[in-house]
């Protein structure tokens, strides 16, 4: 199997993974509605989804994990592209995954432990408050900083590197990069969605952008999966 055969089949599987995935969280856990409830709610919902649910989240954490191998793949099959542009390219793709993937995995692991604590009919009053402190702590800290904001900044960045490389490389048409130079700003400005003075409640033109660049963006990563296996 060459390595562009490879890279295709890894970005069709990475966007079926991911959307796959977040539908199931959507239907099991009304994913991401629920974080607008009250914490004690949110975390009886998720205790009462069990370990399915818990699955679920770990399966999510690791579909972000699947970008890493697809970028430096990537950067492989268009070593015909500025090598300066694939080397940014594989960094920031790289700190994209990682981060992701550090925004997700408090859901599987940390998210559990104050789900069985709030959901003890012998926690304290005191208990519960603080559990919804630390709840809403690493909402903030690993949701919105690390994996929203650094996630979707570097997600646009690399798929701007990617563009630019797609639109220097001869392995496909031209045209499949300027579709990620199109779509790169839509994560860029996404990641200002609680920067300043939207930090208490959100930009909503970013909250809304946001969706629609990831639905593009797996559009995207099917279609480059597909020429990269008609072209191989």
């Amino acid at each position: 199997m060459t390595t562009q055969v490879l890279t295709g089949l890894l970005l069709l599987v990475l966007p079926v993974a991911y959307n796959l995935l977040f539908t199931l969280l959507a239907r099991a856990f009304d994913y991401p509605d629920i974080l607008r409830q009250p914490t004690r709610q949110v975390l009886e919902r998720f205790a009462a989804g069990g370990s399915r649910l818990v699955l679920l989240w770990w399966g999510f954490a690791m579909s972000a994990v699947l970008l890493a191998p697809a970028v430096v793949l990537l950067s492989a099959t268009l070593a015909d592209a500025d090598p300066t542009v694939l080397a940014l390219a594989t960094a920031t793709g790289l700190l994209a995954a990682l981060v992701q993937f550090l925004g997700l995995v408090r859901w599987p692991f940390a998210v559990p432990h104050l789900a069985r604590v709030a959901t003890d009919p012998a926690a304290s009053p005191a208990t519960i408050d603080a559990v919804e402190v630390v709840f809403q702590t690493l909402n903030r800290y690993l949701g919105v900083a690390v994996g929203e904001h650094l996630g979707y900044l570097f997600t646009g960045v690399w798929t701007a590197l990617a563009g630019v490389a797609l639109v220097q490389s001869d392995v496909l048409h031209p045209l499949v990069g300027i579709v990620g130079l199109v779509l790169a700003p839509l994560f860029l400005l996404g990641s200002l969605e609680f920067v300043g003075r939207f930090e208490p409640r959100g930009w909503r033109l970013a909250g809304t952008l946001v969706p629609l660049a990831y639905i593009g963006w797996s559009v995207w990563l099917l279609a480059l999966g597909i020429g990269l296996l008609v072209t191989a």
